[in-house]
């Protein structure tokens, strides 16, 4: 079915030419005004070197995908998770004369921000961000290539699996499927923990630094509430994985296992968040959204979660924006092994491999 572009905008912001084209007819004007705040603020407040900005409103980001190249720069997950987000920027690091700003009206929709302008002004300060916070160490990371997977499994034989067999019971995650689920998984995260991370924290620490502090901790603040909701839903998962121990479907290592990969995927990345803000100076901020972190959220979930959420945040705080390829890659196998050794704790091995590519 053929999508319709149905409004057309050019505005002039402080000597930049704002493109606007919209697939949605009603309800983008908060939008529109809040990119050219955006655009302003950082048009006076330090270097931009943007000349042209084009904005797609459009009612997903399909159309991007479609566009994508082999070999494009993806987020962690892939096309489908970058048709998931509601603001993204496209950009080339070697010529940031021009950038392309795709708002996906269904995720923004979906998450509750289309209606809260101070959102919206925070995901697009970020986004406009990442040109402006490139760097010696995020041009390495772009570098890195990761390969992560499953060695060997958890076995139950120390609670009683008899004779030092693992229980049938624990077969489950030996089925080629689910091993690949878990794999998937193991790789988005190792890609979302560590090569994405100095592009995310480096975008929101230059944020905050440009005035965009208060937009940014609303937007935390909304996500760190979406965290609260979904404690709910884990407390679903954590019966249903109860039901498959008790008839033998699932052993109990499989199934503490599968409730600690769910507890560090939802909720350990929120260190990129808080990192940014304490590398801004901005301690209380920081403090504010771990409070609630701390009192209300991690004393819900597996203990290993907030450790790893506390070591994740002082290597994140540690980066530096001149660090040297062998540098990046070291300080990726810190934060790789952190992350491996929490799953170890739960008896899962994993094998895992770091390179830089070549220019």
């Amino acid at each position: 079915m053929a999508r319709t572009v149905r409004h057309v905008g050019l505005h002039r912001i402080n000597g930049t030419e704002l493109q606007v084209l919209s697939e949605i007819e009603a309800g983008t004007l908060p939008v529109i005004e809040a990119e050219e705040a955006v655009i302003r603020a950082y048009a006076e407040g330090g270097p931009w070197p943007h000349r042209s900005v084009s904005l797609f409103i459009l009612e997903d980001l399909q159309p991007l995908v479609r566009q994508l190249r082999p070999g494009a720069d993806l987020p962690p997950g892939g096309a489908a998770a970058l048709d998931s987000r509601p603001v993204v920027n496209a950009y080339d690091p070697a010529d940031l004369s021009s950038c392309h700003v795709f708002l996906n009206w269904h995720a923004l929709q979906q998450e509750k921000y289309s209606e809260d302008p101070e959102a919206i002004q925070g995901l697009l300060a970020h986004e406009h961000a990442h040109p402006l916070a490139e760097n010696e160490t995020t041009r390495a990371s772009r570098r890195l290539q990761v390969q992560i997977a499953v060695e060997d499994w958890p076995s139950d034989s120390a609670e009683g699996g008899g004779g030092g067999e693992q229980p049938a019971a624990g077969g489950w995650l030996e089925e080629a499927d689910h091993r690949e689920r878990v794999d998937r998984l193991l790789a988005l995260m190792a890609e979302t923990l560590c090569v994405y991370a100095p592009r995310e924290v480096f975008a929101s620490e230059l944020a905050i630094r440009r005035g965009f502090g208060r937009s940014l901790l609303h937007l935390d603040q909304a996500n760190v509430n979406n965290t609260l909701r979904s404690l709910a839903g884990r407390e679903q998962v954590q019966r249903h994985l109860q039901q498959e121990r008790d008839q033998g479907r699932l052993s109990p290592a499989a199934a503490s296992l599968l409730l600690l990969m769910g507890d560090l995927k939802g909720y350990v990345d929120l260190g990129l968040e808080v990192a940014a803000f304490y590398r801004a100076g901005r301690e209380a901020e920081a403090q504010e959204l771990e409070e609630v972190l701390e009192t209300d959220v991690f004393p819900h979930l597996e203990p290993q979660v907030s450790r790893l959420y506390a070591t994740l945040r002082e290597q994140y705080v540690a980066l530096r924006e001149d660090m040297k390829p062998t540098e990046v890659l070291a300080w990726c196998r810190q934060v790789l092994t952190s992350f491996t050794d929490t799953l170890a704790e739960d008896g899962l091995v994993v094998r895992s491999a770091l390179s830089m590519a070549q220019n």
